[in-house]
């Protein structure tokens, strides 16, 4: 962890009155409607990891993950649309460790070439030995999972141990091999802005793909405020290494509605370029659902009843 880093991390200062107005003005801004709506919904979908993480996962209900992933909305909603023979899936599926194995035999099964992301490094809280947490990441990978979800030690961040929790997340990217890396900041136990900003930072100078705001295991999940401090950071990163980092909401995603405010704020924070699933991601498992309800009263004009739609 070079001084030239120490001292860029160290120098930071947040403003909370103006993250906080920030925030205000995104979720103010006027939403598309009809044709337009419809299509910011399917760039949404392109960008969701698919996710269970439930202690009750089993190979079924895994495999009807995956089928979802693949087929995301009806095939006669998008043929009505004229996006059927677009190819639109979700952007990988999320699984725990122990079920990646069976997420890849089913999309392999299914022809698919969605890649399966698992989380690791003892998720949620991420207190067990750093031993365990690295040999986590390494069978996740060989079980076949191209994705690796980690989770930071919040204890460094909190205690400022900034340069211990680079080497423990470059360990993590040495794990990972040629696995797209994700790291999960847990805003909600963070405590501060600045802390925000500090450890989104130094996990992008530690090698991440991608950084995460929550697991959705913490009572505060990932707010539009601290999703500008992450934004923020994202950018500066850029303006200063040229290196372009991925941000991934996750953790209470449940509403088309909230798709739709998430992808406003990485065009009116990061530009277009961040609008595609290799530099932006929605965490989410129930969120789906509720996009294509919305699609269908799109093309039907009205609401579907509960089982008029496949299940997620």
């Amino acid at each position: 962890f070079s001084v030239h880093y120490l001292e860029w991390v160290s120098k930071v200062r947040v403003n909370t009155q103006a993250v906080l107005k920030r925030a205000q003005q995104i979720q103010g801004c006027k939403v598309a409607k009809k044709q337009w709506q419809a299509a910011w919904l399917l760039k949404a979908v392109t960008c969701i990891d698919l996710t269970t993480l439930a202690g009750d996962d089993t190979p079924s209900n895994v495999h009807r993950l995956c089928m979802k992933a693949t087929q995301p909305i009806r095939h006669d909603l998008l043929k009505s649309m004229d996006m059927h023979d677009k190819g639109i899936t979700t952007a990988a599926v999320c699984v725990y460790p122990s079920r990646v194995a069976d997420a890849v035999k089913s999309l392999k099964a299914a022809n698919s070439s969605l890649p399966v992301a698992s989380v690791a490094t003892g998720f949620p809280a991420g207190q067990t030995p750093l031993k365990t947490r690295l040999v986590e990441v390494q069978m996740a990978v060989e079980d076949g999972a191209k994705e690796i979800d980690i989770v930071i030690n919040r204890t460094l961040a909190l205690t400022g141990q900034w340069a211990a929790l680079y080497d423990e997340i470059r360990q993590f990217r040495e794990a990972c091999g040629d696995a797209h890396m994700k790291t999960i900041l847990a805003v909600g136990e963070l405590g501060t802005f600045t802390n925000v900003y500090k450890a989104s930072l130094v996990s992008m100078m530690a090698g991440s793909d991608f950084i995460k705001t929550s697991t959705g295991k913490e009572t505060v999940n990932g707010t539009y405020p601290v999703a500008i401090v992450m934004v923020r950071a994202i950018r500066d990163y850029f303006l200063r290494t040229g290196y372009k980092v991925g941000f991934k909401p996750a953790g209470g995603i449940r509403t088309a509605q909230e798709s739709v405010v998430w992808l406003t704020l990485m065009k009116e924070e990061l530009g277009d370029e961040w609008l595609n699933p290799h530099l932006f991601r929605l965490g989410a498992s129930s969120l789906l659902a509720d996009i294509e309800r919305q699609i269908y009263h799109y093309v039907t004009g009205r609401y579907p009843a509960y089982h008029e739609l496949p299940m997620a």
